[in-house]
């Protein structure tokens, strides 16, 4: 559904949408820390909305290690003296309920990270558990200057998503080379490309990809302030797959992080890089087709979308 703009102006596409790319950390509002902290006793280095808001955001170009560097203020709030179990079932159970009192759709997917490839293989025991209970897909995130050879448990980990017939994401080329791509593609058999915006840095990757339909998450205003892309929204990647007519998403990765909402991203795109309705019908059919749903349920969330754009079936676009 398409989201309250805060600004009181009219979002940029009232139509229904579809986000593949965000991540639960990086998604909290600052009342909700605010209030946690004040139920179990923690102490922050600020205690206003406005104030923790300060910290815990950024608004110019960063580098991706001061970006992460900005969850620091506020995990520790968060995080509980709960199993990675409890954490998917309680979670699960969260965006289930959230389901039912919004009218939306929402699943989760479970991210290995880099740098703890020895987690990998629990983290796909816990996406076989909960296949049938709100887990779609697996993911893996982090420093991409660690690959798979170095640390061969996310291999392992992603061999046994391919048997079990866990989707599988990866995160690749937003800060790293094409090579990541490439590895996230052929070795860790991925059927999305997390960010993805240096493939075009390899053409024959990147047309590779492009006749495999492969789908890209991008997250444009996150690319700009981690410092993944050139700030110059006219010389971003995405406008190189808009031409090409690839198959990719808008994503708000960490509107938290980022101050955003997902309107923030279509205004963007719109603003830098001449989106239309008709691109952003396109890029949403894109997002749904590539979802991780049951195929029965992506049906359903397809037809929702051709009615909502009214369009008889796919062939309009």
């Amino acid at each position: 559904m398409a989201e309250h703009c805060t600004n009181d102006r009219p979002p940029t596409f009232s139509k229904p949408k579809v986000e593949l790319h965000v991540h639960l950390d990086g998604a909290i509002r600052i009342d909700t820390i605010l209030d946690v902290a004040k139920q179990r006793g923690i102490l922050l280095p600020a205690d206003t909305v406005a104030a923790l808001k300060g910290l815990c955001t950024v608004s110019e170009p960063a580098t991706l290690t001061e970006f992460l560097g900005k969850f620091n203020q506020y995990m520790h709030v968060i995080a509980g003296d709960v199993t990675p179990d409890e954490v998917v079932r309680l979670v699960n159970e969260g965006l289930s309920e959230g389901e039912k009192a919004f009218k939306v759709k929402a699943r989760s997917i479970l991210c290995c990270m880099r740098h703890m490839p020895n987690w990998s293989m629990e983290v796909v025991e816990l996406c076989k558990k909960y296949r049938n209970d709100g887990v779609v897909a697996i993911d893996l995130a982090g420093d991409e200057s660690m690959n798979c050879v170095a640390y061969p448990g996310h291999r392992n980990a992603y061999e046994e998503a391919v048997k079990c017939g866990i989707h599988r994401t990866v995160h690749a080329g937003e800060v790293g080379p094409p090579s990541v791509v490439k590895e996230a593609v052929d070795v860790l058999k991925a059927e999305r490309i997390g960010h993805g915006y240096h493939t075009v840095e390899d053409q024959a990757l990147y047309r590779r990809l492009l006749e495999d339909n492969m789908h890209f998450e991008i997250c444009p205003v996150s690319s700009k302030l981690t410092g993944a892309c050139d700030p110059d929204f006219t010389k971003h990647p995405l406008i190189t797959f808009k031409k090409d007519k690839a198959n990719y998403s808008l994503n708000t990765d960490d509107p938290l992080i980022f101050n955003s909402t997902l309107d923030t991203d279509y205004a963007t795109v719109q603003k830098y890089m001449g989106f239309t309705d008709e691109d952003f019908k396109r890029l949403n059919i894109n997002a749904a087709q590539a979802s991780f749903l049951p195929e029965k349920e992506k049906k359903d969330l397809l037809n929702l979308l051709y009615n909502a754009y009214d369009m008889v079936d796919s062939t309009e676009l």
